[in-house]
């Protein structure tokens, strides 16, 4: 149990703020409205776009910046950006040759705009109830490929997409950053930058303590995370690498243990 003052919470989407069907329940709004109250502020870091964070704004009343693309892009509560980094183009070519090869279907973010060739591909459904939005469909990404935020390797064959992970991730070390965001969705990001960082960022925005921030997360792109914060919450439904990861656990997404947690570890 944590015994340090926390004043700041920042938390993963996608298998930790929400549940498996994508939405808030009312424990998790309700925890972030007490962590308000408490003067502790709350932000999110997520592998989605900026699109993809806006219906949490209003409804958990966040006024600080967030971190979209596992931190590569801050955003303002407006979705506005304020900083931005992007896949260096010959990285993002090299990397898309490597998705296709692995035959993963390829989705490019750029633009503020989700491409892809296949607008009836595997989890193409849940993408647009996750975003919100509709894909933008075209014949060849390649045009793209010198403006893009996030690349994303989509299969249905969990294991081969852990498999590529590790292959494409060596390949692109130092160059990419390569982490399954879900057993879905291989994300590939801006060199030198992940969600780490943006807890860094947040740190010297807001002029506090990295010891004085909790991260939750669930995937392997939230271990980052995990390492600059002085609080760190593994959901129950995470993989065992992020449990051993954090330093503390929580039940799982489907059963509010974020909001068990914030009771639990953060609130005085």
């Amino acid at each position: 149990m944590s015994a340090r003052r926390i004043d700041l919470v920042i938390s993963d989407v996608d298998g930790t703020l929400v549940g498996t069907d994508k939405s808030l329940s009312p424990g998790t709004i309700a925890a972030v409205a007490r962590l308000h109250a408490a003067g502790i502020g709350f932000t999110v870091a997520s592998a989605r776009p900026p699109v993809g964070l806006r219906g949490l704004v209003e409804t958990l009343a966040l006024r600080l910046p967030m971190g979209a693309f596992n931190g590569a892009t801050v955003v303002g509560p407006d979705l506005a950006v304020i900083e931005e980094r992007l896949i260096p183009e010959a990285t993002a070519r090299d990397a898309v040759d490597r998705l296709v090869a692995a035959k993963l279907d390829v989705w490019v973010f750029a633009d503020g705009s989700w491409s892809l060739r296949d607008p009836a591909g595997a989890y193409t459904d849940l993408e647009r109830r996750t975003l919100d939005a509709e894909p933008n469909v075209v014949a060849d990404l390649s045009p793209l490929l010198g403006r893009a935020s996030k690349l994303v390797g989509v299969s249905r064959d969990h294991a081969h997409l852990a498999a590529c992970e590790a292959e494409i991730g060596g390949a692109l070390e130092g160059r990419a950053v390569v982490h399954r965001s879900q057993a879905y969705y291989l994300d590939v990001t801006p060199p030198g930058i992940d969600k780490g960082g943006f807890v860094d960022w947040m740190a010297r925005h807001l002029g506090i303590a990295r010891d004085r921030i909790a991260t939750f997360g669930d995937a392997g792109n939230d271990g980052a995370m995990f390492a600059r914060s002085g609080v760190s919450v593994a959901m129950g439904n995470a993989e065992d690498a992020v449990k051993a990861a954090a330093t503390d656990l929580t039940d799982t997404n489907d059963a509010d243990g974020f909001a068990e947690a914030v009771d639990r570890l953060i609130l005085p």
